[in-house]
């Protein structure tokens, strides 16, 4: 068996290269780069595609929550209660409004947070919740827009891993946000950095897209009616999704087949991951926890089988975030869950020959 990528982004690009070359062939033909008609058709087709009315196009998953919580009114003081267990740009948006990040544990069988812990967060300074769609895995939304209703809270969903995952039939975003990271590895990935929020909120989606382009309203070019900064996607990463998507639903399919199997190979060596009857799983990332993941880890290295771990340092252990003064056992879910869990390789292009190389693999090694 030749090595097994963690993921195969070469195998993407040959499967449709023709359409790929091709549009980005038109962009450099117009010489059209920033903004304008292919922005506008991505942005049209990606918020059909989550059944919502508006779809702003930005220039990466981080600049998207960063925007979103801005045009949400988080200001400097205010507490966004959000989940250590998580890729540190969910918070980065937060801190750089110098608004206070506020963490909460983890549901132990999904990785997502746990609506009941965000209750006790809650006080009179939180003003937002960033619930975090991980692994391709929706978190439990219903209980979360409870506890939003009821104390007047924004709830800002981070999909940036859940392109086309559901939650009790609906696409995500199920709230009014919903913000996307268009990040090369993931489900819907541009050839570089790129994201999008969408909402079903018209003067949201108004200000979010003054605040992506320097304050300006659309055909304004030199009045500024508000402070904003530039956060656009550019034309050429929207050709590029606006051909992607047109397969994202073939590869999400593609994707849970795999997990199938995975599951099917997998059930008696290592905890596989759960999907709950309100969820559509869309596996961005395979997820297995063992109490041997460092050996299992290494030993699948020496059989050139990619993984990784997502992620290794829970969020409020973090240097960066020391000024919060949170400590080891404060999040004991999160943290238990990062010396045990395990991405494998997961992509639309892993061959049924792939995945059952890689459980026996993991059978030999738990032997």
């Amino acid at each position: 068996m030749n090595k097994i990528p963690f993921v195969d982004l070469k195998a993407q690009y040959r499967e449709i290269k023709e359409e790929i070359d091709d549009a980005v062939k038109d962009v450099l033909d117009n010489t059209a780069f920033i903004m304008g008609e292919r922005v506008s058709n991505f942005e049209d087709r990606f918020a059909e595609y989550c059944n919502a009315k508006s779809c702003i196009g930005v220039s990466s998953g981080t600049s998207a929550l960063l925007v979103a919580l801005k045009a949400a009114g988080i200001k400097q003081g205010d507490e966004v209660i959000t989940t250590p267990n998580t890729f540190i740009a969910t918070t980065e948006a937060i801190s750089e409004l110098n608004a206070k990040v506020v963490f909460a544990d983890i549901d132990r069988e999904t990785y997502t947070i746990d609506p009941e812990k965000i209750k006790e967060k809650v006080t009179e300074k939180t003003k937002a919740i960033i619930p975090v769609h991980l692994y391709g895995q929706p978190a439990d939304m219903d209980p979360i827009k409870e506890i939003a209703q009821e104390n007047d809270l924004a709830i800002v969903e981070d999909c940036a891993q859940s392109h086309g995952a559901e939650y009790k039939g609906r696409k995500v975003p199920v709230s009014q946000i919903g913000c996307f990271s268009f990040y090369p590895g993931k489900n819907l990935g541009a050839y570089g950095d790129a994201g999008a929020i969408v909402t079903n909120d018209s003067e949201f989606a108004e200000r979010a897209a003054m605040i992506r382009d320097h304050g300006r309203k659309k055909g304004e070019k030199y009045t500024h009616t508000i402070i904003g900064s530039n956060y656009r996607i550019d034309a050429l990463q929207a050709a590029i999704l606006n051909v992607k998507l047109k397969h994202l639903d073939e590869w999400i399919a593609k994707r849970r087949k795999n997990a199938q199997l995975y599951n099917d190979l997998l059930k008696d060596e290592v905890a596989t991951p759960k999907e709950p009857e309100y969820s559509k799983h869309v596996y961005h990332l395979y997820v297995i926890r063992t109490k041997n993941r460092d050996n299992l880890q290494s030993q699948l290295k020496e059989n050139q089988i990619s993984t990784g771990i997502h992620y290794p340092i829970p969020l409020h252990l973090q240097p960066a975030y020391q000024d919060l003064h949170y400590k080891e056992g404060d999040f004991r879910d999160t943290e238990e869950s990062t010396k045990e869990i395990l991405s494998l390789p997961m992509y639309p292009e892993l061959t049924e020959e792939q995945i059952k190389f890689i459980a026996e693999k993991i059978k030999e090694a738990a032997s």
